[in-house]
């Protein structure tokens, strides 16, 4: 499903896209949660008039959730139903990258089992060095770090590499050049995506499109400006442990096997912090995520 409005959802398929409705049945087993979201596979049954009906939604593989409010309370809405990966964009400089902002975006990621490439803009307005410090100990993490310039031309091939034939999730705070980029990848992109981003900015009762953007050498881009209010509502602080890949596997390590990794005793954490095999930045946000320190 590449499209969501107003109770109209937009499948593409062999034919071309087809507008459909919600099959009734699939309505009465609403769960607490969308039952279809964009991204999502599903079959569908078409209708002389060219219009169909959506018959089944497929397994989701994975998903970008968040709880949000509904009528009826909280409820448990999917930003991006199986995406292949989320394109984290922070600038290198103007506005300087704000880590404690992305690593609470990987952790989400890791919760929901979404691959990352973090991509680093800006990159003309540092020396090279000094742009290559800011992010150094992502890489050796797993978390891939592409470095980018719309003004200067510079990694927009690779990352048009990088986004082909992949459903790729795009979120960033304001400001770090992602709507440039988009432009960069493809003229035109990242226009359709801001005007796409200012109308779902307020929530899911203010909603008036959710849409993938079909690239010109496949694959699609969907826009997430969202992504910062899904904040960690579904990680209780004693699991965070598992969505650090440099703290969890020490923990077994740990003297105490409740330790905070504050200010016990034999800490395998902390020891690692002191050594070096941890950078200082990442065990901070680690302690402002979990003790509520960081909004």
């Amino acid at each position: 499903m590449i499209r969501l409005q107003a109770g109209f959802y937009t499948i593409q398929t062999s034919r071309g896209a087809v507008t459909c409705q919600l099959r009734g049945r699939l309505k009465k087993n609403r769960a607490e949660g969308d039952i279809v979201a964009v991204g999502d596979r599903v079959e569908i049954n078409l209708q002389d008039n060219g219009s169909g009906s959506i018959e089944t939604v497929l397994p989701r593989i994975r998903a970008l959730e968040r709880l949000a409010p509904g009528l009826r309370g909280e409820y448990q809405q999917v930003l991006l139903a199986n995406p292949d990966q989320m394109v984290l964009v922070f600038a290198c400089a103007n506005p300087a990258p704000h880590l404690r902002m992305l690593d609470r975006f990987l952790v989400i990621c890791e919760k929901q089992s979404i691959p990352v490439l973090i991509v680093a803009n800006k990159v003309d307005l540092l020396p090279d060095q000094q742009a290559y410090t800011l992010f150094e100990f992502y890489p050796p993490l797993g978390y891939p770090v592409l470095f980018t310039s719309a003004a200067q031309n510079i990694g927009i091939e690779d990352l048009r590499e990088l986004l082909h034939g992949k459903l790729s999730g795009f979120a960033g705070p304001s400001g770090v050049g992602k709507t440039s980029l988009l432009n960069a990848l493809q003229p035109g992109l990242g226009l359709g995506v801001k005007q796409v981003s200012q109308a779902t900015s307020k929530g899911r009762h203010s909603t008036v499109v959710r849409e993938l953007h079909a690239l010109d050498g496949g694959g699609y881009v969907a826009d997430l400006p969202g992504l910062r209010s899904l904040m960690l509502w579904d990680i209780e602080p004693e699991e965070l442990d598992g969505y650090f890949p440099e703290i969890r596997s020490l923990v077994a390590h740990c003297q105490f096997n409740d330790c905070t990794h504050r200010d016990e005793p034999g800490c395998a954490v902390r020891a690692a912090t002191l050594e070096g095999r941890i950078a200082p930045q990442r065990y901070e946000s680690y302690l402002r995520i979990r003790y509520g320190e960081e909004r």
